[in-house]
């Protein structure tokens, strides 16, 4: 099977998410909004389930305000919370379009295992600029794939994964649920941080102060 044949077929199956989405009239966008509880299939870091604080994100790795959030807040964020384990950061995903590579971009992130879940998600978002410049998506997640230990065999077994995919949708329908209309979206202990006129999410100081805020109640 050829390269174009085998994304033909992953673009097919993992578009079936984004066409269940699309049928509810819910399909988020990128840059638009509760979100504290658990929920099925949470990738954190830092803090252990239970914190004081947990910051919740809803992202895509093909929305391009995410991807300039991860390069340039996430750095700073992660060495002030998250590599202390002040607080428990929740990366939950909300596929944007193009969806179908979106969807096949977290099955494959979630493939690698949760050890290199995330190193998967902000490899794939760092390589957002190769596809204005004509590369494939399809060798940027292959890429990344096997820069995670993955064979290209187990990276489309992953994402023609009909259980999987499923579970990608519940996940997807959660957020839509839980009333995010866009990405990326953060919540610190439930309640929405927003910075106005941010075109990379909310501010490392917004998030600072509703964070800060939090840990300091009794």
């Amino acid at each position: 099977m050829s390269a174009t044949t085998r994304y033909a077929a992953m673009s097919r199956r993992a578009a079936m998410t984004a066409a269940a989405l699309a049928a509810m009239g819910a399909l988020a966008g990128c840059g638009g909004g509760g979100a504290g509880a658990p929920a099925e299939g949470d990738m954190a870091l830092g803090a252990p389930e239970g914190a004081k604080v947990t910051v919740v994100e809803y992202a895509s790795v093909t929305c391009g305000h995410c991807a300039a959030w991860q390069e340039e807040v996430w750095p700073a964020f992660k060495a002030a919370y998250v590599d202390n384990n002040k607080v428990r950061y929740v990366l939950r995903e909300l596929p944007t379009p193009p969806a179908n590579v979106a969807v096949a971009g977290f099955m494959i992130a979630r493939c690698a295992g949760p050890d290199k879940y995330f190193e998967v998600v902000h490899g794939i978002m760092g390589s957002q600029r190769e596809w204005q410049a004509g590369v494939n998506p399809r060798d940027t997640l292959f890429r990344v794939g096997n820069g995670a230990g993955l064979s290209n065999q187990q990276i489309e077994t992953c994402i023609k994964d009909p259980e999987a995919l499923k579970a990608a949708e519940a996940r997807s329908e959660a957020a839509v649920k839980a009333g995010v209309t866009g990405t990326p979206a953060f919540f610190v202990n439930g309640v929405q941080v927003i910075t106005p006129g941010s075109n990379s999410g909310t501010s490392m100081a917004d998030l600072s102060k509703a964070i800060d805020a939090e840990l300091a109640k009794g």
